[in-house]
């Protein structure tokens, strides 16, 4: 009985780190984006549509701890890893912007990565294996 509290406990511990990482991206986007992007050539409309509206598709099902959207999220989350891993490189003013979405997308892509796992697995979803299919 221990071990199913324990589990859950851990389940809900990745859900946590998933979410909070999650939205704290959303949240440094927003912010790096309207406040601390005031002079860049693209519009301020432009900006939210490439890095603001990616994050919200997700969420709907992030929030309900749907496992198969937290599986898929990932998906999302590597074009802001690649964001971030860029800034470190060419943009020597942004670094700090740039480790704080490396850490965040880190921290979300771990959390959604074993929460789907768990999660997924309490549900008694997931893939068939080939030999068990015949």
């Amino acid at each position: 009985m221990n071990t199913l509290k324990a589990a859950d406990q851990q389940t809900s511990q990745l859900r946590f780190l998933a979410l909070a990482s999650y939205l704290g991206l959303l949240a440094l986007m927003l912010i790096w984006q309207v406040w601390c992007q005031s002079d860049s050539e693209f519009s301020l409309t432009f900006r939210l549509v490439l890095w603001v509206l990616p994050l919200l598709f997700p969420l709907p099902g992030l929030l309900r701890g749907k496992p198969y959207t937290y599986a898929w999220t990932n998906f999302v989350l590597m074009w802001y890893y690649l964001h971030s891993l860029t800034m470190l490189y060419v943009a020597p003013a942004e670094r700090g912007f740039a480790i704080a979405e490396l850490v965040l997308t880190t921290g979300a892509f771990v959390g959604c990565t074993w929460y789907a796992r768990r999660q997924g697995r309490a549900l008694g979803l997931g893939l068939k294996k080939l030999k068990d299919q015949d």
